[in-house]
């Protein structure tokens, strides 16, 4: 999903300033499937005020310099139902970890296993957050999606426990 539509998405739920958005991007129930980063949320927030998607009002803050708040408009609103209608790209499964795993000869088999101990317990950390956003989420296609996350970061850890002496037991093959 493209920032525009991410950040039309959230306003859906409620008016957001470019913090809020990325705070729930990073740590909230959105970090399990999108990324985004200040210098793409704060340039598409602005476009999307000049082209009348979203309004952004001032909020003073005492000592502090003043809070934008974004909210959705019924362009914006409209734009958003038309981007969600077209068919989502498909998910791209990029990964460092896998990445690594593909050079994995390169490496000591111990090396190999500390890699998979670590993936093993960013999954259990991964799966805690998302059974945390289960506990109060109470909308059904939000729940869906969390419960759909959650499915596949436990397929992921199963696969990891189940297979991970595939890659472990190896002979190192440099010496071979």
């Amino acid at each position: 999903m493209d920032i525009r539509t991410l950040c039309l998405g959230i306003l859906s739920l409620g008016e957001a300033t470019g913090y809020e958005i990325k705070k729930m991007v990073t740590e909230g129930r959105f970090s399990f499937f999108s990324e985004a980063s200040f210098g793409s949320i704060y340039p598409a927030l602005t476009q999307m005020t000049g082209e009348g998607l979203v309004a952004c009002r001032t909020e003073a803050q005492g000592n502090r310099p003043d809070k934008k708040v974004y909210s959705l408009t019924d362009a914006g609103r409209a734009y958003l139902e038309e981007q969600l209608a077209e068919a989502p790209r498909p998910d791209r499964n990029r990964s460092d970890f896998l990445a690594a795993l593909l050079f994995a000869e390169a490496v000591s088999p111990e090396r190999i296993e500390d890699l998979i101990i670590e993936r093993v317990s960013l999954h259990d950390e991964q799966i805690a957050l998302l059974k945390a956003h289960l506990k109060d989420e109470q909308g059904t296609v939000s729940r869906f999606v969390l419960e759909y996350g959650l499915a596949m970061q436990q397929a992921a850890r199963r696969f990891l426990a189940e297979n991970r002496a595939r890659l472990t037991a190896q002979p190192d093959k440099r010496t071979g």
